[in-house]
Protein backbone atom coordinates (compact mmCIF):
# COMPACT_ATOMS: atom_id res chain seq x y z
CA UNK A 1 0.00 0.00 0.00
CA UNK A 2 1.28 3.55 -0.67
CA UNK A 3 3.17 5.24 2.20
CA UNK A 4 0.39 7.92 2.46
CA UNK A 5 -2.83 6.33 3.39
CA UNK A 6 -5.82 6.95 1.60
CA UNK A 7 -9.15 5.66 2.43
CA UNK A 8 -10.33 2.91 0.49
CA UNK A 9 -14.38 3.14 -0.55
CA UNK A 10 -17.43 0.94 -1.85
CA UNK A 11 -20.85 0.95 -2.46
CA UNK A 12 -23.66 -1.21 -1.77
CA UNK A 13 -25.89 -2.00 -4.24
CA UNK A 14 -28.76 -2.79 -2.30
CA UNK A 15 -31.79 -1.62 -4.30
CA UNK A 16 -34.73 -0.75 -3.08
CA UNK A 17 -32.68 -0.60 0.30
CA UNK A 18 -31.39 -2.70 3.55
CA UNK A 19 -34.18 -1.73 5.78
CA UNK A 20 -37.57 -3.58 5.10
CA UNK A 21 -39.90 0.50 4.88
CA UNK A 22 -37.06 1.68 2.50
CA UNK A 23 -39.02 1.18 -0.22
CA UNK A 24 -41.95 3.53 1.74
CA UNK A 25 -40.28 6.98 1.46
CA UNK A 26 -42.12 9.06 -1.09
CA UNK A 27 -38.61 9.54 -3.34
CA UNK A 28 -37.76 6.02 -3.45
CA UNK A 29 -38.30 3.42 -6.31
CA UNK A 30 -39.96 0.46 -5.46
CA UNK A 31 -38.93 -1.30 -8.46
CA UNK A 32 -35.42 -0.78 -7.90
CA UNK A 33 -33.47 -3.94 -7.05
CA UNK A 34 -34.62 -5.20 -10.50
CA UNK A 35 -33.80 -1.91 -12.39
CA UNK A 36 -30.92 -2.20 -14.69
CA UNK A 37 -31.18 1.51 -15.20
CA UNK A 38 -31.33 2.39 -11.87
CA UNK A 39 -27.83 0.26 -10.55
CA UNK A 40 -26.70 1.99 -13.87
CA UNK A 41 -27.06 5.48 -12.68
CA UNK A 42 -25.49 4.64 -8.76
CA UNK A 43 -22.52 2.44 -10.63
CA UNK A 44 -21.83 5.31 -12.38
CA UNK A 45 -22.30 7.90 -9.65
CA UNK A 46 -19.65 5.60 -7.59
CA UNK A 47 -17.51 5.37 -10.54
CA UNK A 48 -17.04 9.21 -11.15
CA UNK A 49 -16.74 9.75 -7.34
CA UNK A 50 -13.20 7.67 -7.70
CA UNK A 51 -14.96 4.53 -5.60
CA UNK A 52 -12.81 1.61 -5.43
CA UNK A 53 -15.61 -1.01 -5.77
CA UNK A 54 -19.30 -2.02 -5.97
CA UNK A 55 -20.28 -4.60 -3.55
CA UNK A 56 -23.28 -6.86 -4.54
CA UNK A 57 -24.84 -8.77 -1.26
CA UNK A 58 -26.66 -11.74 -2.10
CA UNK A 59 -28.69 -15.07 -0.03
CA UNK A 60 -29.77 -17.82 -1.49
CA UNK A 61 -33.22 -18.20 0.58
CA UNK A 62 -36.24 -16.22 1.42
CA UNK A 63 -38.96 -16.15 3.72
CA UNK A 64 -42.44 -13.91 3.53
CA UNK A 65 -40.75 -11.99 6.72
CA UNK A 66 -37.08 -11.24 4.56
CA UNK A 67 -36.63 -7.63 3.52
CA UNK A 68 -38.36 -6.43 0.23
CA UNK A 69 -34.73 -6.17 -1.62
CA UNK A 70 -33.95 -9.90 -0.94
CA UNK A 71 -37.42 -11.05 -1.55
CA UNK A 72 -37.02 -9.62 -5.45
CA UNK A 73 -33.51 -8.58 -6.84
CA UNK A 74 -30.94 -9.25 -9.16
CA UNK A 75 -28.47 -12.33 -8.63
CA UNK A 76 -24.99 -10.43 -8.30
CA UNK A 77 -22.94 -12.12 -10.96
CA UNK A 78 -25.19 -11.44 -13.81
CA UNK A 79 -26.08 -8.16 -12.73
CA UNK A 80 -22.23 -7.05 -12.44
CA UNK A 81 -21.38 -8.72 -15.62
CA UNK A 82 -23.71 -6.10 -17.39
CA UNK A 83 -22.31 -2.94 -15.37
CA UNK A 84 -18.81 -3.79 -16.48
CA UNK A 85 -19.78 -2.42 -20.00
CA UNK A 86 -21.29 0.59 -18.36
CA UNK A 87 -18.05 1.41 -16.51
CA UNK A 88 -14.17 1.08 -16.73
CA UNK A 89 -12.50 1.39 -13.69
CA UNK A 90 -14.55 0.64 -10.54
CA UNK A 91 -14.57 -2.75 -9.17
CA UNK A 92 -17.09 -4.86 -9.36
CA UNK A 93 -17.88 -7.24 -6.13
CA UNK A 94 -20.09 -10.11 -5.85
CA UNK A 95 -21.07 -12.21 -3.34
CA UNK A 96 -21.42 -16.03 -3.87
CA UNK A 97 -21.71 -19.13 -1.16
CA UNK A 98 -19.24 -21.79 -0.68
CA UNK A 99 -21.94 -23.95 0.73
CA UNK A 100 -24.17 -24.42 -2.13
CA UNK A 101 -21.94 -23.97 -5.42
CA UNK A 102 -19.17 -25.95 -7.15
CA UNK A 103 -15.55 -24.69 -6.97
CA UNK A 104 -15.82 -25.38 -11.43
CA UNK A 105 -18.60 -23.09 -11.60
CA UNK A 106 -17.58 -20.61 -8.88
CA UNK A 107 -13.82 -20.10 -10.55
CA UNK A 108 -15.15 -19.92 -14.25
CA UNK A 109 -17.87 -17.52 -13.52
CA UNK A 110 -15.73 -15.07 -11.85
CA UNK A 111 -12.84 -15.48 -14.04
CA UNK A 112 -15.41 -14.45 -17.02
CA UNK A 113 -16.41 -11.40 -14.98
CA UNK A 114 -12.68 -10.44 -14.81
CA UNK A 115 -12.05 -10.85 -18.48
CA UNK A 116 -15.01 -8.65 -18.96
CA UNK A 117 -14.04 -6.28 -16.83
CA UNK A 118 -10.78 -6.05 -17.84
CA UNK A 119 -9.29 -7.13 -14.66
CA UNK A 120 -12.08 -5.35 -12.02
CA UNK A 121 -13.59 -8.72 -10.28
CA UNK A 122 -14.14 -9.19 -6.87
CA UNK A 123 -15.44 -12.17 -4.61
CA UNK A 124 -17.30 -12.07 -1.23
CA UNK A 125 -16.89 -15.33 -0.29
CA UNK A 126 -19.62 -16.35 2.28
CA UNK A 127 -20.37 -19.60 3.92
CA UNK A 128 -24.40 -19.10 4.11
CA UNK A 129 -26.30 -19.07 7.69
CA UNK A 130 -29.94 -19.53 7.03
CA UNK A 131 -30.57 -23.02 7.83
CA UNK A 132 -33.70 -22.50 5.17
CA UNK A 133 -30.51 -22.33 2.38
CA UNK A 134 -29.70 -26.02 2.31
CA UNK A 135 -33.93 -26.73 0.85
CA UNK A 136 -33.11 -24.78 -2.30
CA UNK A 137 -30.35 -27.35 -3.16
CA UNK A 138 -31.18 -30.85 -2.56
CA UNK A 139 -29.67 -30.97 0.73
CA UNK A 140 -31.11 -32.88 4.12
CA UNK A 141 -29.78 -30.28 6.77
CA UNK A 142 -27.65 -26.96 6.68
CA UNK A 143 -24.02 -27.64 8.14
CA UNK A 144 -22.63 -27.05 10.92
CA UNK A 145 -20.90 -23.40 11.58
CA UNK A 146 -17.09 -24.93 11.79
CA UNK A 147 -17.97 -27.39 9.34
CA UNK A 148 -18.91 -24.96 6.65
CA UNK A 149 -15.74 -22.89 7.42
CA UNK A 150 -13.83 -25.97 6.30
CA UNK A 151 -15.87 -26.44 3.09
CA UNK A 152 -15.23 -22.97 2.38
CA UNK A 153 -11.43 -23.05 3.11
CA UNK A 154 -10.92 -26.36 0.20
CA UNK A 155 -13.65 -24.06 -1.82
CA UNK A 156 -11.49 -21.19 -2.11
CA UNK A 157 -8.39 -23.48 -2.32
CA UNK A 158 -9.90 -25.25 -5.37
CA UNK A 159 -11.14 -22.02 -6.91
CA UNK A 160 -7.60 -19.99 -6.32
CA UNK A 161 -5.81 -22.76 -7.78
CA UNK A 162 -7.76 -23.15 -11.08
CA UNK A 163 -7.53 -19.68 -11.73
CA UNK A 164 -4.04 -20.73 -11.90
CA UNK A 165 -4.43 -23.45 -14.58
CA UNK A 166 -2.70 -21.15 -17.33
CA UNK A 167 0.25 -19.52 -17.03
CA UNK A 168 0.53 -15.82 -17.45
CA UNK A 169 2.06 -16.27 -20.86
CA UNK A 170 0.85 -19.86 -21.93
CA UNK A 171 -1.05 -18.28 -24.49
CA UNK A 172 1.15 -17.62 -27.56
CA UNK A 173 -1.12 -16.64 -30.40
CA UNK A 174 1.90 -17.37 -33.10
CA UNK A 175 0.06 -17.82 -36.39
CA UNK A 176 3.10 -18.51 -38.30
CA UNK A 177 3.81 -21.38 -36.63
CA UNK A 178 0.44 -22.80 -35.59
CA UNK A 179 0.88 -22.10 -32.03
CA UNK A 180 -1.89 -21.25 -30.37
CA UNK A 181 -0.78 -22.13 -26.48
CA UNK A 182 2.51 -23.87 -25.24
CA UNK A 183 1.37 -27.26 -23.39
CA UNK A 184 4.02 -26.88 -20.75
CA UNK A 185 1.94 -24.13 -19.10
CA UNK A 186 -1.42 -25.39 -18.63
CA UNK A 187 -1.85 -27.24 -15.61
CA UNK A 188 -4.68 -29.89 -14.31
CA UNK A 189 -5.01 -29.24 -10.91
CA UNK A 190 -6.01 -32.86 -9.55
CA UNK A 191 -7.57 -31.86 -6.16
CA UNK A 192 -8.90 -34.47 -3.76
CA UNK A 193 -10.36 -33.15 -0.66
CA UNK A 194 -13.00 -33.82 2.02
CA UNK A 195 -15.21 -31.50 -0.20
CA UNK A 196 -14.04 -31.81 -3.60
CA UNK A 197 -12.99 -33.55 -6.02
CA UNK A 198 -11.21 -31.68 -9.31
CA UNK A 199 -9.44 -32.13 -11.49
CA UNK A 200 -8.75 -29.61 -13.80
CA UNK A 201 -7.47 -27.10 -15.81
CA UNK A 202 -10.20 -24.13 -15.82
CA UNK A 203 -10.83 -23.19 -19.68
CA UNK A 204 -10.31 -19.70 -18.83
CA UNK A 205 -6.70 -17.53 -18.75
CA UNK A 206 -5.94 -15.43 -15.91
CA UNK A 207 -6.78 -11.76 -16.42
CA UNK A 208 -4.72 -8.34 -16.17
CA UNK A 209 -5.17 -8.61 -11.93
CA UNK A 210 -4.07 -11.90 -11.70
CA UNK A 211 -6.98 -13.42 -9.70
CA UNK A 212 -10.31 -11.46 -8.34
CA UNK A 213 -9.87 -10.18 -5.56
CA UNK A 214 -11.33 -12.04 -2.20
CA UNK A 215 -13.09 -10.37 0.23
CA UNK A 216 -14.62 -12.08 3.94
CA UNK A 217 -17.44 -10.74 5.55
CA UNK A 218 -17.68 -13.17 8.64
CA UNK A 219 -16.65 -11.82 12.27
CA UNK A 220 -16.65 -15.01 14.19
CA UNK A 221 -13.53 -17.14 16.04
CA UNK A 222 -13.66 -18.96 12.41
CA UNK A 223 -14.33 -16.08 10.20
CA UNK A 224 -11.75 -13.54 11.28
CA UNK A 225 -9.01 -16.45 11.10
CA UNK A 226 -10.64 -17.69 7.89
CA UNK A 227 -10.40 -13.55 6.42
CA UNK A 228 -6.93 -13.25 8.08
CA UNK A 229 -5.55 -15.70 6.39
CA UNK A 230 -7.19 -15.65 2.37
CA UNK A 231 -8.58 -12.62 1.90
CA UNK A 232 -7.48 -9.38 0.50
CA UNK A 233 -9.98 -7.39 2.36
CA UNK A 234 -12.91 -7.31 4.61
CA UNK A 235 -16.53 -6.41 5.29
CA UNK A 236 -17.27 -5.78 8.52
CA UNK A 237 -19.88 -4.01 11.22
CA UNK A 238 -18.90 -2.08 13.89
CA UNK A 239 -20.98 0.66 16.93
CA UNK A 240 -18.20 2.72 17.47
CA UNK A 241 -14.57 3.30 16.68
CA UNK A 242 -13.26 2.14 19.90
CA UNK A 243 -15.00 -1.44 18.46
CA UNK A 244 -13.37 -0.83 15.34
CA UNK A 245 -9.73 -0.05 16.77
CA UNK A 246 -9.50 -3.77 18.75
CA UNK A 247 -10.78 -5.72 15.49
CA UNK A 248 -8.38 -3.77 13.52
CA UNK A 249 -5.42 -4.67 15.91
CA UNK A 250 -6.68 -8.10 16.02
CA UNK A 251 -7.12 -9.13 12.78
CA UNK A 252 -3.61 -7.56 11.52
CA UNK A 253 -2.12 -9.28 13.99
CA UNK A 254 -3.57 -12.48 13.17
CA UNK A 255 -2.87 -11.75 9.51
CA UNK A 256 0.73 -11.44 10.21
CA UNK A 257 0.68 -15.07 12.00
CA UNK A 258 -0.47 -16.44 9.16
CA UNK A 259 2.81 -14.71 7.00
CA UNK A 260 1.22 -12.38 5.69
CA UNK A 261 2.18 -8.35 5.54
CA UNK A 262 -1.00 -6.97 7.71
CA UNK A 263 -0.98 -4.09 4.94
CA UNK A 264 -2.10 -6.03 2.08
CA UNK A 265 -5.38 -6.76 3.85
CA UNK A 266 -8.14 -3.71 3.66
CA UNK A 267 -11.01 -3.88 6.50
CA UNK A 268 -13.62 -1.88 5.51
CA UNK A 269 -16.76 -1.86 7.95
CA UNK A 270 -19.86 -1.35 6.78
CA UNK A 271 -21.82 2.57 7.65
CA UNK A 272 -25.39 3.84 6.89
CA UNK A 273 -24.58 8.38 6.39
CA UNK A 274 -27.35 10.58 7.16
CA UNK A 275 -26.11 13.87 5.95
CA UNK A 276 -27.70 17.39 6.38
CA UNK A 277 -26.02 20.65 5.37
CA UNK A 278 -27.49 21.60 8.91
CA UNK A 279 -27.76 20.50 12.58
CA UNK A 280 -31.49 20.41 11.68
CA UNK A 281 -31.93 19.59 8.89
CA UNK A 282 -29.35 16.22 10.00
CA UNK A 283 -31.98 15.56 12.69
CA UNK A 284 -35.21 15.84 9.96
CA UNK A 285 -33.42 13.07 7.99
CA UNK A 286 -32.88 10.77 10.62
CA UNK A 287 -36.28 10.96 12.02
CA UNK A 288 -37.28 10.38 8.25
CA UNK A 289 -34.90 7.36 8.19
CA UNK A 290 -36.06 6.00 11.33
CA UNK A 291 -39.63 6.68 10.52
CA UNK A 292 -39.55 4.08 7.78
CA UNK A 293 -39.33 1.37 9.88
CA UNK A 294 -41.93 -0.03 11.58
CA UNK A 295 -41.20 -2.09 15.19
CA UNK A 296 -42.78 -5.04 13.33
CA UNK A 297 -40.20 -4.48 10.49
CA UNK A 298 -37.75 -3.95 13.09
CA UNK A 299 -38.25 -7.11 14.74
CA UNK A 300 -38.12 -9.40 11.35
CA UNK A 301 -34.75 -7.19 10.54
CA UNK A 302 -33.45 -8.43 14.59
CA UNK A 303 -34.79 -12.26 13.52
CA UNK A 304 -32.60 -12.23 10.54
CA UNK A 305 -29.31 -12.94 12.40
CA UNK A 306 -31.19 -15.64 14.84
CA UNK A 307 -32.27 -17.66 11.23
CA UNK A 308 -35.39 -15.82 10.92
CA UNK A 309 -36.29 -15.96 14.53
CA UNK A 310 -40.55 -14.87 15.78
CA UNK A 311 -39.52 -11.94 18.05
CA UNK A 312 -43.11 -10.94 17.76
CA UNK A 313 -44.36 -13.79 20.30
CA UNK A 314 -42.44 -12.17 22.85
CA UNK A 315 -43.36 -9.31 24.84
CA UNK A 316 -41.96 -5.64 23.38
CA UNK A 317 -40.81 -4.58 26.97
CA UNK A 318 -39.67 -7.37 28.43
CA UNK A 319 -36.02 -7.97 29.05
CA UNK A 320 -34.37 -9.66 25.48
CA UNK A 321 -35.10 -12.79 25.42
CA UNK A 322 -32.49 -15.63 25.25
CA UNK A 323 -32.64 -16.99 21.82
CA UNK A 324 -28.91 -17.52 21.89
CA UNK A 325 -29.51 -21.18 20.76
CA UNK A 326 -31.19 -19.96 17.03
CA UNK A 327 -27.77 -17.17 16.55
CA UNK A 328 -25.47 -20.11 16.88
CA UNK A 329 -25.35 -21.99 13.89
CA UNK A 330 -26.87 -18.78 11.88
CA UNK A 331 -25.07 -15.46 11.71
CA UNK A 332 -22.86 -16.23 14.77
CA UNK A 333 -20.76 -12.79 14.84
CA UNK A 334 -23.92 -10.41 14.48
CA UNK A 335 -26.67 -12.53 16.80
CA UNK A 336 -23.64 -12.89 19.64
CA UNK A 337 -22.87 -8.81 19.43
CA UNK A 338 -26.77 -8.33 19.76
CA UNK A 339 -27.30 -10.59 22.63
CA UNK A 340 -24.17 -8.93 24.97
CA UNK A 341 -25.08 -5.26 23.35
CA UNK A 342 -28.73 -5.88 25.21
CA UNK A 343 -27.29 -8.09 28.02
CA UNK A 344 -24.92 -5.22 28.87
CA UNK A 345 -26.87 -2.18 28.41
CA UNK A 346 -30.01 -3.97 30.03
CA UNK A 347 -31.95 -3.17 26.51
CA UNK A 348 -35.98 -4.08 26.29
CA UNK A 349 -36.49 -6.24 23.05
CA UNK A 350 -38.23 -2.77 21.43
CA UNK A 351 -34.92 -0.94 22.46
CA UNK A 352 -32.94 -3.58 21.24
CA UNK A 353 -34.89 -3.86 17.70
CA UNK A 354 -35.26 -0.26 16.66
CA UNK A 355 -31.39 0.46 17.63
CA UNK A 356 -30.15 -2.49 15.60
CA UNK A 357 -32.23 -1.38 12.43
CA UNK A 358 -31.60 2.46 12.79
CA UNK A 359 -28.46 3.10 14.25
CA UNK A 360 -27.31 6.21 15.01
CA UNK A 361 -23.94 6.72 14.69
CA UNK A 362 -21.01 9.40 14.36
CA UNK A 363 -22.00 9.38 10.60
CA UNK A 364 -25.08 10.91 11.13
CA UNK A 365 -24.10 14.86 10.31
CA UNK A 366 -23.41 17.64 8.04
CA UNK A 367 -20.85 16.72 5.53
CA UNK A 368 -17.84 18.40 7.56
CA UNK A 369 -19.05 16.20 10.40
CA UNK A 370 -19.38 12.95 8.59
CA UNK A 371 -15.75 13.60 6.72
CA UNK A 372 -13.95 14.57 10.58
CA UNK A 373 -15.45 10.70 11.31
CA UNK A 374 -13.75 8.97 7.94
CA UNK A 375 -10.92 10.49 8.62
CA UNK A 376 -10.44 9.80 12.24
CA UNK A 377 -11.49 6.28 11.94
CA UNK A 378 -8.77 6.25 9.32
CA UNK A 379 -6.13 7.81 11.00
CA UNK A 380 -6.60 5.88 14.59
CA UNK A 381 -6.21 2.86 12.72
CA UNK A 382 -10.21 1.93 13.33
CA UNK A 383 -10.48 0.70 8.85
CA UNK A 384 -8.54 1.52 5.67
CA UNK A 385 -12.01 2.84 4.11
CA UNK A 386 -15.64 1.84 4.50
CA UNK A 387 -18.69 0.09 2.95
CA UNK A 388 -21.36 3.39 2.15
CA UNK A 389 -24.77 1.94 2.28
CA UNK A 390 -27.79 4.01 2.08
CA UNK A 391 -31.45 4.25 3.29
CA UNK A 392 -32.56 7.55 2.14
CA UNK A 393 -33.03 8.01 -1.63
CA UNK A 394 -30.40 10.27 -2.90
CA UNK A 395 -28.56 10.29 0.00
CA UNK A 396 -25.84 8.35 -1.71
CA UNK A 397 -25.61 11.68 -4.29
CA UNK A 398 -25.32 13.77 -1.06
CA UNK A 399 -22.69 11.98 -0.13
CA UNK A 400 -20.40 12.08 -3.25
CA UNK A 401 -21.55 16.10 -3.72
CA UNK A 402 -20.89 17.63 -0.72
CA UNK A 403 -18.35 15.05 1.75
CA UNK A 404 -15.93 13.59 -1.44
CA UNK A 405 -14.79 16.91 -2.03
CA UNK A 406 -13.47 17.77 1.75
CA UNK A 407 -11.95 14.53 1.74
CA UNK A 408 -10.27 15.19 -1.13
CA UNK A 409 -9.47 18.43 -0.18
CA UNK A 410 -7.52 17.10 2.74
CA UNK A 411 -5.64 14.61 0.77
CA UNK A 412 -6.81 11.27 2.36
CA UNK A 413 -8.73 10.46 -0.77
CA UNK A 414 -8.34 10.06 -4.31
CA UNK A 415 -9.27 12.76 -7.10
CA UNK A 416 -8.20 10.01 -9.74
CA UNK A 417 -7.76 6.23 -10.51
CA UNK A 418 -4.33 4.83 -9.75
CA UNK A 419 -4.85 1.84 -11.92
CA UNK A 420 -6.57 0.06 -14.21
CA UNK A 421 -7.54 -3.33 -12.61
CA UNK A 422 -8.99 -3.68 -8.86
CA UNK A 423 -6.06 -4.93 -7.34
CA UNK A 424 -4.09 -1.66 -8.33
CA UNK A 425 -6.52 0.36 -6.73
CA UNK A 426 -7.41 -1.31 -3.39
CA UNK A 427 -3.10 -1.68 -3.11
CA UNK A 428 -3.05 -5.28 -3.04
CA UNK A 429 -0.43 -7.25 -4.46
CA UNK A 430 -1.53 -9.81 -7.86
CA UNK A 431 -0.48 -13.20 -6.45
CA UNK A 432 1.93 -14.90 -8.87
CA UNK A 433 1.04 -17.97 -10.90
CA UNK A 434 2.01 -20.85 -8.39
CA UNK A 435 3.01 -22.95 -11.16
CA UNK A 436 5.38 -20.38 -12.53
CA UNK A 437 6.83 -19.32 -9.22
CA UNK A 438 7.45 -23.10 -8.46
CA UNK A 439 9.25 -23.21 -11.86
CA UNK A 440 11.41 -20.28 -11.08
CA UNK A 441 12.08 -21.64 -7.72
CA UNK A 442 13.43 -25.13 -9.44
CA UNK A 443 15.55 -23.18 -11.61
CA UNK A 444 17.05 -21.36 -9.30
Amino acid sequence: MSQKRQLKLGFMLHGVGMGWGDWRHPDADPTASTSFAYYKRQAQLAEAAKFDFLFVADSVFITEKSSPHYLNRFEPLTILSALAGATSHIGLVATLTASYSEPFNVARQFASLDHISCGRAGWNVVTSWLEGSAVNFSKSSHLAHDTRYRLAAEHLDVVQGLWDSWEDDALVHNKASGVFFDPAKLHALNHKGEFFQVKGPLNIARSAQGQPVIFQAGASEDGKNFAAKRADAIFVHHENLDEGKAYYRDTKKRAAGFGRDPDDLVILPGIRPVIGSTEEEVERKYRDFANLTSIENALSMLGRPFNDYDFLQHDLDAPFPDVGAHGANSNQSTSRKILETAAREKLTLRQAALRFATPRTEFVGTPEQVADAFQRWLQERGSDGFVINVSLPKEFDVFVETVVPILQARGIYRTEYESETFRGNLGVPVPPNRYATSVAVAAE
